[in-house]
């Protein structure tokens, strides 16, 4: 990065010498057609050898732009090509099972009395995404001043990386399973545990029994499990990728020095206080819930911190990711990864290069940027999963059926595994209020105004995080690993054994990410996991756009994707 900084400083001059000399051109060319505009004649060999050059340079120019031409044809036939002519793309069947849409999406609509959409509300959101007509968007009924969040934005088309309707995302768990009622659990106890430092969980009797609750489920709880196939608070609530178990909860990128330039990135947040500091969880009641799934924009606001903390406990990832800029995370993690002087993959061909070093392309300009120019492609891939395949009910809405299952004689079919955790004293009914199974929510408005699946947080998150993984070598181990002390005011030194790498922190923190969104209420675990797997593949795809486009002999990145396996694009 050093030398990046000096080779940038030592030609200073030379944009500005290249905008004069266009300038110069520009203005030769100017004086040219002022010439001959009031007749003045330049000499004849003058005129040949100019327009004999001026062919040339056309010449030229058109061949650039018909072998741009071809490149972006190839690139669009790629595509195509990938594409099976038998692409389905399935939910996972809740929105014709129930006709009450009690499985699916509808938050920001009118609902009725007791907390299920408005039909004919439902039918119009159905047919505006059905034709797409922007028409149609304009004239869907809403049931408070919160408006739906850029279902339209799923019809965007990209000019570089596979089409947002190219990619195929499995269908969540349905309504009536046994793994969407662990998913609801863990959420459940997420909030329950909001406040407890992530190092106190292995001495913390409520984390133990969250533990204990989730290991009840079995194989349907696809979190984290210890060596020995059980949950335990060492793993609780962690991710399930290669570096999510090792090391603190929190990624290393989250507390190691950060410079942005010359300034010093404070890994400090302002953040909510806890439930026992004066702060609170909202949507605890019914009449809250239903103003909010109308779309009501809540009277009740954020009560904050006043002392700034590094995070430390679900309630401040879950601020951190309620108001964080949408690659923030790992425009930092590249920041740390530079200043740490991390290696470049092996595959950069200015790595042994005995004149040049990469900038515009394969330096540090070249990543910076790439991490902004997948995210907005990211997103737009994952709003049109969310919008116009899945339509996913929020977990605040899924704890209202369990509430009103267990409590008010409903007979939603949630399964029974969940009924019988919160009307249990030694399971969730030991921790939740007596009597109510509404999820306690972190964000006074709840979730946001679309689907939950996938997730947006974790689509970008994988995206990003597969974009550094390929420019830099991911085995490097972190030297004087940092964790925050119980009160998030300090940084100690970790001890704790593990070696961690580049990779394995990288990885944590797309989960750290992803579930953090899980701590605060507003998103399902498999959300997290599937949508980092969908960054993933739409990072891969513009990687591969990408290469076709560069002079330098580039023969690819290697990285390890989310599932262990090793490729080079």
């Amino acid at each position: 990065m050093k030398k990046e900084k000096i080779s940038e400083n030592g030609q200073k001059s030379e944009p500005s010498l290249n905008v004069n000399r266009r300038k110069f051109l520009g203005n030769l060319g100017k004086t040219a057609v002022a010439a001959a505009a009031i007749g003045t004649v330049a000499p004849i060999a003058d005129e040949k050898s100019f327009k004999v050059s001026a062919q040339r340079g056309l010449n030229s120019v058109m061949q650039r732009a018909n072998k741009c031409y071809n490149l972006r044809v190839d690139a669009a036939h790629a595509n195509l090509n990938a594409i099976s002519m038998y692409l389905t793309r399935d939910n996972n069947g809740d929105e014709l099972q129930y006709p009450n849409r009690i499985g699916s999406y509808s938050k920001g609509l009118p609902h009725q009395s007791n907390g299920e959409v408005v039909p004919a509300a439902y039918d119009a959101l159905l047919n505006a995404l059905k034709t797409g007509s922007p028409t149609l968007f304009e004239q869907i009924p809403m049931g408070g001043d919160r408006k739906l969040t850029n279902p339209q934005c799923g019809l965007a088309f990209d000019m570089e990386g596979a089409d947002a309707f190219s990619f195929v995302q499995k269908a969540p768990p349905a309504f009536s399973t046994k793994e969407i009622a662990a998913e609801i659990a863990e959420n459940y106890w997420m909030a329950i545990l909001r406040d407890v430092p992530y190092a106190d969980y292995e001495a913390n009797s409520i984390a133990a029994a969250a533990a204990a609750d989730l290991t009840q489920f079995g194989a349907d709880f696809k979190g984290a499990k210890d060596t020995n196939g059980l949950v335990t608070p060492r793993v609780l609530f962690r991710g399930v990728t290669a570096g999510d178990k090792a090391g603190p909860y929190l990624s290393q990128f989250f507390y190691q020095p950060c410079f942005f330039g010359a300034n010093e990135v404070n890994q400090k947040i302002r953040t909510v206080r806890g439930v026992g500091d004066g702060g609170q969880n909202y949507m605890t009641d019914f009449s809250s819930w239903l103003a909010v799934q109308n779309g009501v924009t809540p009277t009740q606001t954020d009560i904050f911190d006043p002392t700034f903390r590094y995070m430390r406990n679900g309630r401040d990832i879950g601020q951190w990711v309620h108001i964080d800029v949408l690659f923030q995370a790992y425009f930092q993690a590249f920041l740390i990864i530079a200043g740490l002087g991390v290696p470049s993959d092996a595959g950069n061909p200015y790595n042994n290069s005995a004149t040049q070093i990469g900038f515009g392309t394969f330096g540090g300009p070249h990543i910076a940027t790439l991490l902004c120019e997948v995210s907005t492609r990211a997103l737009k891939t994952v709003w049109n999963q969310k919008w116009f395949v899945h339509r996913r009910l929020r977990p605040e809405a899924f704890a209202e059926r369990v509430d009103r299952t267990a409590y008010h004689s409903a007979n939603y079919p949630v399964h029974p595994e969940i009924l019988n955790s919160v009307t249990t004293a030694s399971r969730l009914g030991g921790y939740l209020p007596s009597g109510n199974a509404l999820l306690p929510m972190a964000f006074p408005e709840g979730s946001p105004t679309h689907p939950a699946y996938g997730a947006g947080h974790a689509t970008v998150a994988g995206a990003c995080v597969t974009i550094l993984k390929a420019w830099f070598n991911e085995n490097t181990v972190i030297q004087n690993p940092l964790m925050p002390d119980s009160s998030g005011t300090a940084l100690i030194p970790y001890t704790g054994g593990d070696t961690l790498t580049v990779g394995g922190e990288l990885n944590k923190l797309a989960s750290n990410v992803a579930l953090g969104r899980n701590t605060a209420g507003v998103h399902w675990r498999s959300d997290g996991t599937e949508s980092m797997l969908l960054g993933e593949a739409l990072a891969i795809s513009v990687l591969k756009d990408q290469k076709s486009c560069y002079n330098e002999v580039f023969n690819g990145f290697s990285l390890t994707k989310f599932d262990g396996t090793t490729i080079t694009v």
